[in-house]
């Protein structure tokens, strides 16, 4: 078995933590850490919907995504990567929650990156459920909602193949010489929401793709746990 560079064995997370209601004026606020990455997830709730949804009864989720300036070794600048990540979490979380139950109301999720060490876009993702599933509680404590309208957990977590060797929740280090890596978001009922998975040389193959999902559902587990103990549920 391969030890990586961290002294972690393929199939282990980084440290993992996840500290809520962090902001204190948030509805609902998670600060995840993976290792050294750390990203700050902020849910904002607004009686209001976007102008195609007016009229028609339905909630909307939506995030956004961003690093701050000295986030990684140089300042950084908005960009489309960013874009395509905040579109990902937002579908992410769009995928467990029933709309209809929301009634008309708008949740944004701010997603901040504060430190960088790969898998920040798995990290938001993870962190912004807490954050939703901590500000609609908060919605039906005020009486704004009768029912919880979330319907299942959504985590998601990076695998790659390092050296030949298929693991679990890469680092910078990691990700930046990995033969392929892939970003897996589950739900906590097994379904995939999505799977982004990149050759960085030779092709890979198909047992090593199911190989880095087996490991990407071992994974999600112990993010679900973790989800479920932030929030005080099961």
């Amino acid at each position: 078995m391969t030890i990586r560079h961290s002294g972690r064995a393929p199939g282990d997370l980084r440290t993992l933590s996840l500290d809520t209601q962090f902001s204190r004026h948030a509805e609902g606020s998670c600060l995840i850490r993976f290792g050294k990455t750390e990203v700050l997830c902020t849910a904002s709730v607004e009686s209001r919907v976007p102008p195609f949804l007016r009229g028609k009864g339905e909630g909307w989720v939506t995030a956004e995504y961003g690093m701050l300036p000295r986030a990684t070794h140089a300042r950084g600048k908005q960009s489309g990567r960013t874009q395509e990540i905040q579109r990902l979490v937002g579908r992410s979380l769009r995928a467990v929650v029933d709309r209809k139950a929301m009634g008309e109301m708008t949740i944004t999720l701010d997603c901040d990156v504060l430190n960088a060490d790969g898998g920040t876009r798995c990290a938001a993702i993870s962190g912004a459920w807490v954050a939703l599933h901590l500000a609609l509680r908060h919605c039906m404590t005020k009486n704004i909602l009768g029912s919880m309208p979330l319907t299942d957990q959504v985590a998601a977590v990076s695998c790659g193949i390092v050296g030949g060797q298929p693991v679990l929740d890469l680092d910078y280090e990691e990700d930046s010489n990995a033969g392929a890596d892939a970003n897996f978001v589950l739900t906590g009922s097994g379904g995939l929401v999505e799977v982004q998975g990149t050759a960085e040389g030779a092709p890979f193959s198909e047992a090593q793709l199911l190989e880095l999902l087996r490991l990407a559902r071992e994974g999600t587990a112990q993010i679900f746990a973790a989800q479920k103990k932030a929030v005080g549920i099961g």
